[in-house]
C-alpha cells in the first residue's frame, strides 16, 4: 500500500492558528502547479507499488480549478498505477465549494472530501481568522451531498479560548446533524510563528487550561461514540469502514511520496523534507534538481516512530513487531513503567498490543515519550 501526498502552498487569507507552509499570493499558482507535476516526473521511481491513496493537502487545494486539477491527474495516471477504488481526497475550505468546484472533483475522480469547518460558531470563526462563517459552512455540506459524494469529513477545533462547553456541545450536535462519514477534531495548540502565537506572547492570548480541554476530549468523545463513530486515532473518529485510508497509511508506516514546498515523503528508510520556499521550490524544480533533505533513519528513529504512530490507534503498539523487526524488547525495556500504566489504567496489553485507555489517551504524549528509546 503507497500513497501520494500534494502540497498545496495557497491561501485566500492566514488563519491565525495556522502553522503550515502556505502563502496568500496566488499569482504564481499555475506555475507551481505545473512544478509539481516536473517534481512527480522526477520523483515517478520513489514508489514502486500502485497507488491506494491521494491526498490534496495544504494550503488550500480546493483553490485549483478545473484545469489545474485536470494537469495533476493526467500526470498521475500517465506516471503511477492507481488502485481500483483508489481513495482520492481533496482538502476544502467551505467558501469553496461550488456547485461547479464539486462537480470537477467528482469528474476528476474525487472520492473523498476534508472540509474545514473548525466551527458552526461566527465569533469563533472570526476569532480564527476563517474565510467562511457558519452559514457558509451548513451551505457547504448541502452542497456536497447533493453533488453525490458519500464519503466526507469535517475539521472541527475545540479548546480555543472563549469557546464555552455549551457552545462546544452545540458545535458537535450540529456537526452530527449532517452525518459525516468522518470527524477529524484537534485540540487548539499555540504555535509560535502564528498570529495565536505573537499574541501569546504579548500576553493577549492564554490558551485554554488543562482541566476545560480534557472536558472537551471528553465531551467530543462521548458524543461521537453515541453515535455510532468509531474512535481509531486520538484525533479522528469514524463511521464504520470510513476511516481515513490515507491518514492511516502514515500510523501504519506505509510508504508515500510527498511532492510540492514542505511535502515530506517516506520509503521506510528514510525521510525527505521539500524546501519550504514557493519561488525557490519551482526555480529549483524548473533547474531538474528536487530541492529536498534527507533523514536515514537509525534503528532508534525506526522504534521512536513506530511508538509514536502506532499507540494514538485502535491498532495499538505491538510488541512482536517491535521485537521482530526492530531487536527492541519494550516490556524488558520498560516494563516497570508498563506495568505502572496498566495499574493506573493508562493502558492495556492484550495478545502483546498495547492499546491507551480513554484515560491514557488525555495523556498520549506523556507515556509515548516515556516508552521512547533515547538516542
Amino acid at each position: 500500500m503507497a500513497g501520494l501526498y500534494f502540497h498545496i502552498p495557497f491561501c485566500k487569507q492566514a488563519c491565525h492558528y495556522c502553522d503550515f507552509h502556505f502563502s496568500t499570493d496566488i499569482s504564481t499558482r499555475h506555475e507551481l502547479c505545473t512544478a509539481l507535476v516536473r517534481e512527480l516526473v522526477l520523483q515517478k521511481d520513489y514508489l514502486s507499488e500502485e497507488i491506494n491513496t491521494i491526498y490534496l493537502g495544504g494550503g488550500t487545494p480546493s483553490l485549483l480549478n478545473r484545469e489545474e486539477l485536470d494537469i495533476l491527474f493526467a500526470a498521475i495516471r500517465t506516471h503511477f498505477t492507481l488502485a481500483p477504488h483508489a481513495e482520492i481526497t481533496l482538502e476544502a475550505n467551505p467558501d469553496d465549494l461550488t456547485k461547479e468546484k464539486l462537480d470537477a472533483a467528482r469528474a476528476i475522480g474525487i472520492n473523498r472530501l476534508s472540509i474545514g469547518i473548525q466551527s458552526f460558531d461566527d465569533n469563533l470563526l472570526k476569532y480564527l481568522n476563517r474565510v467562511h462563517d457558519a452559514n457558509g459552512a451548513r451551505r457547504s455540506l448541502k452542497n456536497v451531498r447533493e453533488a453525490g459524494f458519500n464519503n466526507i469529513s469535517i475539521d472541527l477545533i475545540y479548546a480555543i479560548p472563549g469557546l464555552s462547553q455549551k457552545i462546544w456541545e452545540e458545535t458537535l450536535q450540529e456537526a452530527l446533524h449532517f452525518l459525516p462519514e468522518h470527524i477529524s477534531s484537534y485540540g487548539l495548540t499555540i504555535e509560535e510563528r502564528t498570529v495565536f502565537g505573537n499574541w501569546s506572547k504579548r500576553g493577549k492570548l492564554r490558551p485554554m487550561d488543562e482541566e476545560n480541554s480534557a472536558q472537551q476530549f471528553e465531551m467530543l468523545t462521548d458524543m461521537l461514540l453515541q453515535a455510532g463513530y468509531a474512535h481509531y486515532e486520538i484525533s479522528n473518529f469514524c463511521k464504520p469502514g470510513f476511516y481515513s485510508r490515507h491518514n492511516s497509511s502514515y500510523w501504519k508506516q506505509s510508504p508515500y511520496l510527498g511532492i510540492g514546498p514542505s511535502a515530506h515523503s517516506y520509503n521506510g528508510d528514510s525521510r525527505q523534507f521539500n524546501i519550504r520556499n514557493n519561488a525557490s521550490y519551482i526555480r529549483s524544480i524548473n533547474e531538474g534538481i528536487i530541492p529536498f533533505e534527507r533523514e536515514v533513519l537509525s534503528r532508534e528513529n525506526k522504534i521512536n516512530e513506530y511508538v509514536l504512530t502506532t499507540l494514538r490507534t485502535e491498532w495499538g503498539c505491538d510488541l512482536s513487531f517491535l521485537k521482530r523487526h526492530l531487536d527492541d524488547d519494550l516490556l524488558h525495556r520498560r516494563g516497570d513503567y508498563l506495568a505502572q500504566l496498566q495499574q493506573n489504567g493508562l493502558v492495556t496489553i492484550e495478545n502483546g498490543i498495547i492499546l491507551l485507555s480513554r484515560k491514557g489517551k488525555l495523556l498520549a504524549d506523556k507515556i509515548t515519550e516515556e516508552l521512547m528509546v533515547s538516542e
